[in-house]
């Protein structure tokens, strides 16, 4: 198996894992009780999705 003829710098490692970075979920408001959610998705609080109940939500 081949064998890297330099070590890499720490520098050089670090720019390849600055790609690596953890991202903000994109959240919208849901459009009928205005809470957020994951886009196209079943708003979890109303359990409508495009003007439609699909899950119904028990109340506790």
């Amino acid at each position: 198996m081949a064998q890297p003829k330099r070590k890499h710098s720490k520098s050089r490692t670090n720019k390849r894992r600055s790609a690596y970075k953890l991202t903000a979920p994109a959240l919208v408001a849901c459009p009928r009780c205005h809470q957020l959610m994951k886009p196209h998705n079943v708003c979890p609080t109303c359990g409508y999705y495009n003007g439609k109940e699909i899950v119904e939500i028990k109340e506790i």
